[in-house]
This record gives structure tokens, sequence and C-alpha cells, in this order.
């Protein structure tokens, strides 16, 4: 018998699970369909501020009175200590000459703080808690859900589509008038429908190795780094980053002792460190970054190490009569900057308003596909800039200008949204606007090709003088060094760069809970 709904959605992630909950709270009948079982390690851990933002706004909007709380540290911690997550007080970035057994001057660190103390920090989600927690959710809120589930056929007939296939050995099949699919890169309806791929042609071909770990130290107390000063942050409590010429290393601490870390990179250095083979691949990449090694030296892995020969993805096409892709689903371009959580939830919150305003009306179709052109256009603006930061790997002054670009971007939006302005930052990192758009586009191509330290000292004006219109966070302050602390002065003199007032502001940092006292109290 065919059990009919209105949205099935295809893979319980936390998009898959987030937009099912939206769904059923708009009234549909939603059912949720997971491969695996939960908990299950997958990778993409590490939220931002406008993720967060994201998620607090969906779950402020649709009621979703289980989510809001993980959207800080502070009331994430207060309100599900048994859900693991990490500290995300920034992003933190160091370079590596070749074999470099010094510490890391300032010079080689880029430090950009993302809250200004603890409680309204970001998080590393540990997913296995995180999409456990959310599929759950999911169905306390009455969607249907099946795990251990393998489709083996997808049928667009007409007005609804088909699934049919076994749930724990059961036979199932489901007709739903709208799938999404929440599987990832060439993930389930991608293979079904065969979709085929489009070219990336702003990123190089690259790899990834990655496992969870126990007893790793933290960074500052290996005096792998030299702090000339007091850090705007602790640096190990970020998303920390290891570049050095055709690649980098992640490192992110849960609060659980478990520490994510892996390594992404061009396919030439992944052949000439043969990723492919794990543990030892792993063991090569330590030795050629002795300052990792150190922090490393006694850990040990809790999962075996997974290898991902092919990072970097786009589908030939990202919805259809009765089907839509979510952005995870859609394309990828690399894990650098943690890019694919704002796009997804972007892509979450679009499909929410299509669900809310058009279900069942003419203009359903059209929605569908404006989506889906906002989905691809994204996607290339992400890549866009981690193409050009590959291309730096081996410059660092341009490689940290280049990175201006995104904190620049993405400051700007979070604070346009917390003003409650969206409409002056609807698209991800900008891509669209009348101005910073081009312009960063245009600065992004000198990006993938510099010649010389003449040409690296103009490209870095240049990105300067293209992010001072919308920089809202000091960005463009040399003074600071490399070194980007959460000022409110900062916010304060720009107000005028998105039409508010200086008490506007301090409104805005109020409801924020900006100050400690300000967040302890509310």
């Amino acid at each position: 018998m065919t059990e009919r709904f209105d949205v099935a959605v295809v893979g319980a992630g936390f998009a898959g699970s987030l937009l099912a909950m939206i769904a059923r709270q708009l009234g549909l009948r939603v059912i949720l369909l997971e491969r695996g079982r939960h908990p299950r390690v997958v990778i993409g851990e590490s939220s931002t501020p406008l993720s967060n933002l994201l998620l607090e706004e969906l779950a402020t909007r649709y009621g979703l009175a289980g989510i809001r709380p993980l959207s800080k540290w502070g009331s994430w911690r207060h309100s599900r200590p048994e859900l693991a997550c990490g500290l995300k007080r920034g992003f933190s970035f160091f370079h590596h000459a070749p074999g470099q057994v010094e510490a890391i001057e300032r010079a080689k660190q880029l430090l950009v703080a993302a809250s200004p103390h603890d409680a309204i920090a970001d998080t590393h989600w540990y997913r296995a808690d995180f999409d456990a927690y959310l599929a759950a959710e999911a169905q306390r809120l009455g969607v249907a859900y099946l795990d251990q589930v393998e489709l083996r056929d997808f049928a667009d007939a007409g007005p609804e589509a088909r699934l049919l296939g076994t749930s724990n050995g059961r036979q199932i099949a489901i007709s739903a008038r709208l799938v999404v699919d929440a599987t990832g890169p060439r993930g389930f309806l991608h293979r079904a429908l065969r979709l085929g791929e489009r070219p990336i042609p702003e990123m190089p071909a690259t790899v990834a190795l990655y496992s969870h770990f126990s007893g790793v130290n933290r960074l500052e107390e290996t005096g792998g780094i030299a702090l000339e000063a007091e850090p705007p942050y602790p640096v190990d409590d970020a998303a920390v980053h290891h570049i050095f010429d055709g690649g980098w290393v992640w490192v992110l601490h849960f609060c659980n002792g478990v520490t994510s870390a892996g390594i992404a990179a061009t396919d030439a250095l992944a052949k000439e460190l043969r990723l492919a083979e794990g543990e030892p691949a792993w063991e090569r990449v330590l030795l050629r970054l002795p300052v990792l090694r150190s922090q490393f030296e006694g850990a040990k892995t809790v999962q075996p190490f997974r290898h991902l020969p092919r990072l970097a993805f786009r589908s030939a096409a990202v919805s259809g009569r009765t089907w839509a892709l979510l952005p995870s689903a859609a394309g990828f371009a690399d894990p650098l900057l943690s890019t694919g959580f704002p796009l997804t939830l972007l892509g979450v919150a679009r499909l929410a308003e299509v669900l809310e305003e058009d279900w069942g009306t003419e203009r359903f179709a059209v929605r569908l596909e404006n989506y889906a052109e906002a989905t691809d256009a994204e996607l290339r603006a992400a890549a866009r800039l981690i193409g050009a930061l590959y291309a730096n790997f081996g410059n660092f002054p341009v490689f940290a200008a280049v990175s201006l670009l995104y904190f620049a971007a993405v400051s700007y939006a979070e604070t346009a949204r917390r003003l409650r302005r969206p409409g002056l930052a609807p698209s991800f990192l900008l891509h669209d606007h009348p101005h910073f758009g081009a312009e960063c586009a245009q600065v992004l191509e000198r990006a993938r090709s510099v010649h010389g330290d003449a040409d690296s000292k103009r490209l870095i004006e240049d990105i300067l003088k293209v992010i001072e219109p919308i920089d809202v966070a000091g960005l463009a302050d040399r003074t600071r060094r490399n070194w980007y602390p959460v000022d409110a002065e900062d916010l304060l003199r720009a107000a005028h760069k998105l039409g508010a007032s200086r008490d506007e502001v301090l409104q805005m940092l109020a409801r924020c809970g900006f100050s400690a006292l300000a967040a302890a109290r509310s």
C-alpha cells in the first residue's frame, strides 16, 4: 500500500530534519527518510555567526522552541548540556612554511573574532548528537520517520512523485507532492535522476581526509604560535585553519574531549601525501607540519579515517516539478570558512518561504525555479572566494586580504539582519549587491593569478577599497595587524553604512546580549 504525504524529505541530517519540522509546522503531512541510523558521524561541523542567526530566525518564525537555544553557546550549554558541541569564538588562521619548527609569528596569523564573549558565541556541532536530536525533535512535532531506508526508485508521476524501497527490510511505497533531497553531494536524487555535474571553473580539484581524535593538545599550550599580546579570543576556541602551499588542515575542539581534524588539499598534494592511505597519510601530514605535530603528540583516533576523493561538486539541476535539492545536495565547494552551513540554511529558509507562501498555487513551480537559480548562484559565489584562497595558500598577505572579503560580507549581512533590514543583504557574500558583488568578483579573478610582491600589494590595496563601503567590523584597520576583535565602536561608527542611527545600533546590541552582563540577565 502506498503512503501519501505532502512532503518527503530524504536525509535526516540537520538540514533535512529542520526543513521537515518547518513543513510540519506549516500544517503539511511530512515524512523524513534516513538511509542510516542515528547517531552517525558526518563531515561539516562548524557553524558561523550568520548560520546561527539563520537558525535562530527559523526557530523563531516557525515555532521551533526546542531548536532556538542551540543558536548560541551559552543557551545551548544551559538548556541541552547532554548534547556535545564546541566553543567557537572566531576564525583562526596560521600559515606554515615547509618544515617550519619555529613558533608562527603574528605576520603569519589571521584572527577574526565572531563574538565578544562566550555566552553568545558560535558552536561546533558534534553532528552525532546534533543530528540525532533534530531528528527526534522532528518526530516529536509529528513528522513521520523511517530509518535504515534503501530507496531503489524515484518516479515523477505528474502532480506527485513516487518513492519505492525498503526500511529495515520492509517494502515501502511513498507518494509525495514534493520530494526534498537532503542527502549531500552526489546524493539520492542526483543519482536516481542522473542529473549529471556542471563544472566549477573557479575551484581546483581537491581531496579530503579526516577523523575524530582524543587527547589533542591545545595549540596555545604547545608554544607553536607567538602571542606578543592578548589575542581577541583564545585561539583554540575557534575554527582553526592551518594553511600551507597546496592545502590546509582544520582543528575543531568539542566539549566532550573529541577533536575533529582533517586535511583538504589539491589533487597534486593529495597524491604526494597519498591521502587515500588514511592514517599513514595523516602521519605524513604531521611530519610536514612540525608545529601541528606537537599538538597531536599522543592523540588517538576515535573514528576511522574517511577519505573523500572529490570535494567540489555542482549538480546540473537543482529542482524539477516535484522535487528539489537542498543546497548541501546541490553543490559543495570546500570546508574552508564553513560556507556550507549558511548556504544550506539560506536554502532551507527560501524553501520554507515557498512552502509557506505558495504551496498549492500556480506560482509554486516558478518559485522552485527561482530557488534553484539562487542556490546555484550562491554556490558559484562561494567557489569564487574559496578558489582564490586556494590560489594564495603560499602567499599569506594576499590570502589574508582575500579572507577579509568574506568577513566583510558576512558581518554586514548579519548586522543588517539583526537591524531587521534583511533586504540590504539578500544573497550570500552579497554576490548580487549592485556595487560590492561586481567589484568583489573582479578582485577575486585577479587573486587567482598574482605575480610578485608589487602585484600582491596593489591587489591588497584594491581589496581594502572594495570592502570599505560595507566594512562594519574594522577589517580595513591596518593597525590591528590581522587581529580583529568584536568591537561595538566599529558597529557604531559604521551605522550609516546600514542606513541606521547610533541609537538603533545600541538597541540591536542590547537585544543580542552584546555585553556579558546583558547576556547573563537575559
